[in-house]
This record gives structure tokens, C-alpha cells and sequence, in this order.
């Protein structure tokens, strides 16, 4: 029997279900696509890390299957477990989504030790792996999103030269409430022989594990949450209680810059964002180079009229708005949420109506998850168990316990909390940030720390839905010390999340130059500080113009002590907001543009750009050593133009599909609306 499903081929012989084909890649016989160890139960291979060839893996036998409109379920059976795999696509994208639920129907406890999201079961052979590369997405504070591009050769996986069923894996573990924080949970998987591109994304939170290996002479790739030896989880199982893995999402394409466009059109269709910004408004956030964690209401009511002049939407007041702390010290002692009045005497209120006045919206920020070690009025209020534990515990760092969303006293309080924020102080927008990661999880009730991760990390985004649901009208922003949560789990609950804390503006290039592989240009928040550490002396145009360029490919959080500008150089700040307006509703259906590939920390130069139809609009920066700047745009130019700054500071000819630009020197940048055909 043959399953069609889009783009998946199904074969059901001698009953067992295999995965024949994925658009044009054919996955060869041996195609299981579901792997599930069971504690005590024989793992079919001698490499005891991998975990291919499951205990399960080659004991389940088709059971039934059901389409029901995109949607295609596939159940599995063993003696001890009932598989089910959900398949769906979710929009006309060449991506579809996967998941597994595995059910306990033994008589006896089952423990978990590993479970796939999605195994796909052929990348090509083991030992002839010329033409296949792989790119890793390596990340860390202020160096978000560097992609890293080698062979499978230069990884290991040495053609003609090995046997297979080797120990060797293309792998990588998260172990944490910080899903991001050293590398993004996606992938891209090329095969320049046979013009194949693979990328995968996996929709977690916590804990995750990707690895890229072989079995029986085939390489795979395995996808998942956590699991027993990545992750300190295990699931244990009474008869009849079902355990579901994350969603992982599988793109195909011809190309890296196509796949990318493939999986930027599912990740829209799974994103968080809501009504209210769908018109992506510019945000002013007092923190970066402003503020820090010690806003008053007297600076807040000096940098509003001018934040408003430049037309910006919002305005966020961050950290320190609570608390009588001076704002070094401010950290320990968070958690009770309720405004300062040694910071604002007339109470926050009268600032963020006094913001309203002047006709923008108010914003304020907040850490949820947390309460300070020496904050002692939520550390009377709080029963014990409203705090996450290991080993008996309170799990501390940085000087904070983190709260568990799964206590009824803590969604009560926090809950509230958001209610005074928003009908009390006025806000409307909530930034939700995240400033440390607990390690590998919390345990109690003989539980994992994996699984109690996992179960956490559900709780609070279920609890973010709830509140969401409560104030449509406010903005929800995600954080994380910058990008540390940059995962499409959070992204689903979350209008935009906040890409880095970069705080050099020569550096964010780098960042925003490949951001649009990890984010959709709708969610991406990118800092754009013009006065930055300066002085008013030392303020100049060419770091104004750079600035407002970080932001344009996404979302534009404006920052910085603006009142140092002088009115010529406010002018350049307006432009920049006015002209972000201008494409705003483009973001909503364009696609990565990427002529010169990913960039890399120390380049000289950076390109990047979005492309609807046959438009593009292409940030190009000079960042360092030569001025001249050409760029094949793969197809011939119809026309183009610099769009911003309105006063050029670039020279640029067309040929053909190629661009020449000639800056007047480097630390600048340049922002082009492009015809192509």
C-alpha cells in the first residue's frame, strides 16, 4: 500500500511503514521514521549515545493511518507502545511539521529514555559523502545568529574512507531554560550533487538535541526535546499516559537562499504575532545607552517629546521602574512588580499618560519568571513549592529563584500583576525578559530535571497565552539577555523577540545581516542606538544612518540619548522612522534576499536584504577597509535606487544583474529599493 501526503511518499509493506520520498529525495528501503528506547529494553547497536536504532525503532508494525485535510497520522505499534506521528503542513510552503505521542500499552510502568520528534531516515550514504555540507548556527550575548558552513568531510565524515555504524555525529545539545544560548535549534543540510537543501527547525523552549549520523550504511538525521543522556530526561509511563515530543519543521528546496524562503513562509504561519502590531510600529526603548536600570520620571518626561518627533509609536521605560534600588543593585531584590516612587513620585501612571499625551503608547518591561534572592516581601508571600527545586533545592542564579507557573499562587500573583501593569500604570506594551538560565532543569515527585523543564517551560507559555488573551490590545515582546530564547516555541507566543543586546552598532551588521534566517522579518527586534556612548561632540551622520539601518529589516527599537541631537542630526533619526514606515506591510509576505551569503563576524562588508515579487530591498554596510562594494544580484537590474539616507552618501552604477557601489569611506551604510527582471 502506498500513502500519498504532498510532498511524503508512505509504503506499507509486510506490515511495516516506511518513508519512501520527500519531494525528490528517495529515502531508500530501510526508512523507519520514529525511534523510542525504553528503559531496560535491548538498543539494537553497540553505540549507546546514538539514538538510531531504538529499542522500538525496528518493533513496531503499522497500525492505521488517517488524512484528515493537511494533516496525516500515522500509528505504530510494539508490544509495550503505541506511536503515533502527526505529519501537517500548515500553509502551501514545501515544509511540513512533525510530531510523536507515545502511549503506554503494556500492563507495566514504562520508563522513556528517548523519543523522536522526527528521524528522517536517509541524507545519503555513509561512506560517499562528497558534496554534502552542513550549516550550524552558532550562538552567544551580542553574537547571535553566526552561521557556519563545512563539509561533512571537514566534520568527520570521511568518503570512501570509513565503515559505517561509527560513533561519529553531526551533533549538538541544549541543555536549559535558555533554548539559544549557544546555538539555534535549526540547521541547513546541502547536497550540491544531487540539488537538494534541507533545513530543519525545532520548536522548543528547553531542552533540545539534533544529531546527524548513520545506521546500516545510511546517514539520518534525529530531532527532538530532551533525553536521557542530552538533557537529563525520562519520562515514566503508567498504563494508558501518553508523552508528545516537540514539533520539529523539515524545509525543501533547490538552494539555501530558497529553503530559507520556504521555511520563512511556515514560521509566519506559526508566529505569534498579533492584531494590534500586525502594522509593525516603531518602538523607543529608554534602556540601551539611555536608562539602564534607572529610569525616573523626570527622564522619561525629557525624552518623550523628542522620542515623539521622530514619529515613533511606542515608548518602553525597561527596567526600573519598580523597586527603590539604586539600579546596580536593583536585580536582587525584583520581584513584587509595583512602581517606584522614589523613581516616580507621581507614580508611573502620570508618565505613561503623559507618553499617551504626546501620542504614542506606553511600554514597560518585566522579568516574570523570577523573584531576587533578597526580595523579601515575595519571598514571605510565596509557599516553597511555588519555586523550582533540584535535588530538594531552590535552584539559584544570579542572585534570583525562578518561580514555577505550574503553582496556582504563582499564575495568581503574576497574573495580577500584569492586570495592575496594563489598567493600573497604563501599559501598553509588556516586555517580557529572561536574564539567566537554571541548567539542566527541576525535579520533585520523582520526576526528571528534564521533564520537569520541559513541563515548566509549557506552564509559562501557557500562562503567557492566558494573559494575552486577557489584553488583546497590549504588545507581549520576548527577551532573553538579547536572543537567548530565540526559538519558534516562544516565537509562537510572542509578537517579536528581541534578537541581541549587541551594544556596538558596528557589530550589529553581523547580527542583522543574518538574521532573517532565524526570525521573520515581522519579529525580529533589532536595537538602533545614533548617540550611543557618544558625546554630543562625537555624534556624526554616518553612525545615525548605520543605526537606523540595523533596525530597517526588522523590527525598529530605537534607544540612545537623541536629546544630544542637534536638529540636523534629529532630521536623519526622522527620516529613518519615515521611511521604515514606507515597507513596513512588505515584511508581512517578502522573503530573505541574501546576494552575498551569510556574513561572518570581521567582514568588511555586509549585504542583506528582503525580496516580494520582483523587489528587493537590500542593506548594504562598509564596515571596515574598502569603500567599493560590487554585488551580483542574480538577475538583471531593472532599476534602483538609494533610498535612504535621503541625502546619498554612496555612488552606485548597474550592469547587467551586477551593482557598484562606491562609499565615500567605511563605518556607513546604505539602504536600496531594487527592480529586478
Amino acid at each position: 500500500m502506498n500513502i500519498n501526503f504532498r510532498d511524503l511518499k508512505f509504503e506499507v509493506t509486510n506490515g511495516k511503514i516506511k518513508l519512501r520520498s520527500f519531494g525528490n529525495i528517495d529515502c531508500g528501503e530501510d526508512s523507519g521514521f520514529a525511534e523510542v528506547q525504553i528503559a531496560g529494553e535491548n538498543k539494537l547497536t553497540h553505540m549507546g549515545m546514538k539514538p538510531a536504532c531504538s529499542s522500538e525503532g525496528d518493533r513496531l508494525t503499522y497500525a492505521s493511518h488517517e488524512i484528515d485535510g493537511n494533516r496525516l497520522t500515522v500509528v505504530q505499534r510494539s508490544e509495550l507502545v503505541s506511536v503515533k506521528t502527526v505529519f501537517e503542513y500548515l500553509t502551501d510552503a514545501k515544509v511540513f511539521r512533525t510530531h510523536t505521542e507515545v502511549t503506554n500499552i503494556s500492563k507495566e510502568d514504562i520508563v522513556l529514555e528517548d523519543v523522536s520528534a522526527l528521524t528522517f531516515p536517509y541524507l545519503g550514504k555513509c561512506d560517499d559523502t562528497e558534496g554534502l555540507y552542513y550549516t550550524r548556527f552558532v550562538q552567544g550575548h551580542h553574537t547571535e545568529c553566526q552561521p557556519y558552513r563545512a563539509s561533512f568531510d571537514e566534520l568527520g565524515f570521511f568518503s570512501n574512507t570509513r565503515q559505517p555504524a561509527q560513533q561519529k555525529r553531526i551533533a549538538f545539545a541544549n541543555v536549559g531554560s535558555w533554548s539559544t544560548k549557544e546555538e539555534l535549534p535549526q540547521g541547513i543540510i546541502e547536497d550540491t550533487k544531487n540539488g537538494t537543501v534541507l533545513m530543519f527547525q525545532i520548536e522548543c523552549n528547553a531542552s533540545w538535541y539534533y544529531e546527524i549520523s548513520d545506521r546500516r550504511g545510511k546517514l539520518y538525521l534525529y530531532a527532538t526535546g530532551a533525553s536521557s543522556p542530552f538533557g537529563g530526561w525520562y519520562k515514566k509511563l503508567a498504563n494508558g499516559e501518553t508523552y508528545s515530543t516537540p514539533n520539529v519543521a523539515l524545509a525543501l528546496s533547490d538552494s539555501v537562499s530558497g529553503v530559507l524562503g520556504e521555511m520563512t513562509r511556515y514560521r509566519r504561519a506559526i508566529s505569534g504575532l498579533s492584531e494590534v502590531d500586525y502594522s509593525l510600529p516603531t518602538i523607543f526603548n529608554e534602556y540601551m545607552h539611555l536608562s539602564w536600570d534607572s529610569p525616573t520620571e523626570e527622564n522619561t518626561k525629557l525624552m518623550a517629546p523628542i522620542v515623539a518627533s521622530t514619529g515613533v509609536e511606542y515608548y518602553v521605560i525597561d527596567c526600573g521602574w519598580h523597586n527603590e534600588e539604586p539600579g546596580n543593585i536593583i536585580y536582587p531584590y525584583v520581584g513584587q512588580w509595583k512602581e517606584s516612587n522614589a523613581r516616580f513620585p507621581n507614580g508611573v501612571r502620570a508618565t505613561t499618560d503623559h507618553i499617551r499625551s504626546l501620542g504614542m503608547k506606553a511600554g514597560l518591561w518585566i522579568e516574570p519568571e523570577i523573584v531576587g534572592v533578597k526580595c523579601t516581601e515575595m519571598l514571605e508571600y510565596y509557599d516553597d513549592d511555588c519555586f523550582l527545586k533540584r535535588y530538594g533545592k531552590r535552584i539559584a542564579n544570579h542572585n534570583r529563584y525562578f518561580l514555577d507557573y505550574r503553582n496556582p499562587k504563582v499564575t495568581a500573583y503574576m497574573t495580577e500583576t500584569i492586570r495592575r501593569m496594563v489598567e493600573d500604570y497604563g501599559a501598553d506594551y509588556i516586555k517580557f525578559d529572561y536574564n539567566q538560565d537554571m541548567g539542566v532543569g527541576t525535579n520533585g515527585g520523582g520526576i526528571s530535571c528534564g521533564d520537569g523543564l520541559e513541563l515548566c517551560a509549557e506552564a509559562f507559555l501557557n500562562w503567557v497565552d492566558s494573559v494575552k488573551k486577557m489584553f488583546p490590545k497590549v504588545v507581549f515582546e520576548g527577551c532573553a539577555s538579547g536572543g537567548m530564547r530565540m526559538d519558534y516555541n516562544t516565537l509562537s507566543h510572542f509578537s517579536l523577540i528581541s534578537t541581541s543586546d549587541q551594544i556596538d552598532y558596528l557589530k550589529y551588521p553581523y547580527i542583522a545581516g543574518n538574521i532573517l534566517s532565524a526570525v521573520i522579518p515581522e519579529q525580529a527586534a533589532v536595537w538602533s542606538y545614533p548617540v550611543g556612548a557618544c558625546t554630543k561632540e562625537e555624534i556624526n551622520d554616518d553612525q545615525i544612518i548605520m543605526n537606523m539601518i540595523n533596525s530597517f529589516l526588522g523590527r525598529m527599537h530605537l534607544a540612545s540619548h537623541l536629546e544630544l541631537m542637534n536638529e540636523h542630526q534629529l532630521s536623519i533619526v526622522r527620516e529613518g522612522v519615515e521611511y521604515y514606515k514606507t515597507f513596513s506591510d512588505v515584511k508581512h509576505e517578502a522573503l530573505p534576499f541574501l546576494p552575498l551569503g551569510f556574513t561572518h563576524f570581521g567582514d568588511k562588508k555586509v549585504t542583506a536584504g528582503f525580496k516580494r515579487g520582483s523587489k528587493v530591498w537590500l542593506a548594504v554596510w562598509c564596515l571596515s577597509g574598502e569603500t567599493v562594494i560590487d554585488i551580483d544580484m542574480g538577475e538583471k537590474i531593472a532599476s534602483a535606487r538609494l533610498a535612504y539616507p535621503y541625502a546619498p552618501n554612496a555612488d552606485f552604477t548597474t550592469d547587467g544583474s551586477d551593482m557598484h557601489i562606491t562609499f565615500e569611506r567605511p563605518g556607513t551604510a546604505a539602504f536600496f529599493e531594487i527592480e529586478l527582471g
